[in-house]
């Protein structure tokens, strides 16, 4: 509002010249125009071909499937009946963006999550509504302070500030995000390991963990490796451009 209030001052206090200064302007020299731009010939004389512009073939226009701010349609990818269990450690932006693909896949289940500085109807609303990404589609439902019920599947929520009391084993997690952006390195993240998880992603660059971006150098993780970090945001937009870009390799 300010800005097109001084916008409009601005125009009111202008006196507009004549229509013949726009499209009689004698201080203009194309020639020196196009000199400075490096153009060999002069504006005047240069003739844009028209016609053939005119009949070229249209390009097709393919519908877009999803945006980065909708979440896909079910994806049907399972090659067998298992599921893939995973943990969320820290429901923030990364945890629940975690939950939401999820919840659009077939062969991801996520099994528990834990936080203990969010409750389960917290959970539900930060879950339920997304400024960036819009509405949850699915349905979420509040079963007690340790369940939540989403899209008719049993999340089971935690609290516990030490991961290494969170029983991921009992839980059914064997894979565990590690998005609290508090345990990032191979000791703490390692806790994980001592609840009965077999794999650990820590969602944030780490000092010490192997890092891995997905269509930059994933082909070489490797099967002993427990625990592994998936870089930071910035470095996940920029390293597939370094790539292919032949900046990095």
């Amino acid at each position: 509002m300010a800005s097109s209030s001084l916008l409009r001052s601005a125009a009111a206090s202008t006196v507009a010249p004549p229509r013949a200064d726009f499209f009689s302007s004698p201080t203009i020299h194309h020639s020196k125009v196009s000199s400075s731009l490096g153009i060999s010939r002069s504006l005047k004389s240069s003739r844009f071909p028209g016609a053939a512009i005119a009949t070229r073939p249209r390009r097709s226009v393919q519908p877009i499937k999803a945006t980065a701010t909708q979440v896909p349609p079910v994806v049907q990818r399972s090659g067998s009946s298992g599921k893939t269990k995973v943990g969320i450690n820290g429901f923030g932006r990364i945890g629940r963006l975690v939950l939401r693909i999820a919840t659009s896949r077939d062969d991801i289940e996520v099994v528990a999550v834990n936080d203990p500085f969010i409750d389960a109807k917290y959970m539900a609303y930060m879950l339920k509504y997304d400024s960036t990404h819009g509405n949850f589609k699915g349905i979420i439902n509040v079963i007690d302070d340790s369940t939540l019920e989403i899209n008719g599947k049993t999340v089971n929520l935690v609290s516990k500030r030490d991961p290494a009391e969170i029983p991921w084993a009992d839980l059914g997690a064997d894979y565990v995000v590690e998005s609290s952006g508090v345990f990032t390195t191979l000791g703490k993240a390692a806790s994980h390991l001592k609840g009965g998880a077999k794999k650990v992603i820590i969602s944030a660059p780490s000092a010490d963990a192997p890092m891995f971006v997905v269509g930059v150098n994933e082909k070489t993780y490797k099967p002993n490796m427990d625990i592994v970090s998936n870089a930071s945001c910035t470095t996940n937009c920029l390293a597939p451009l370094a790539k292919v870009s032949n900046v990095v390799r």
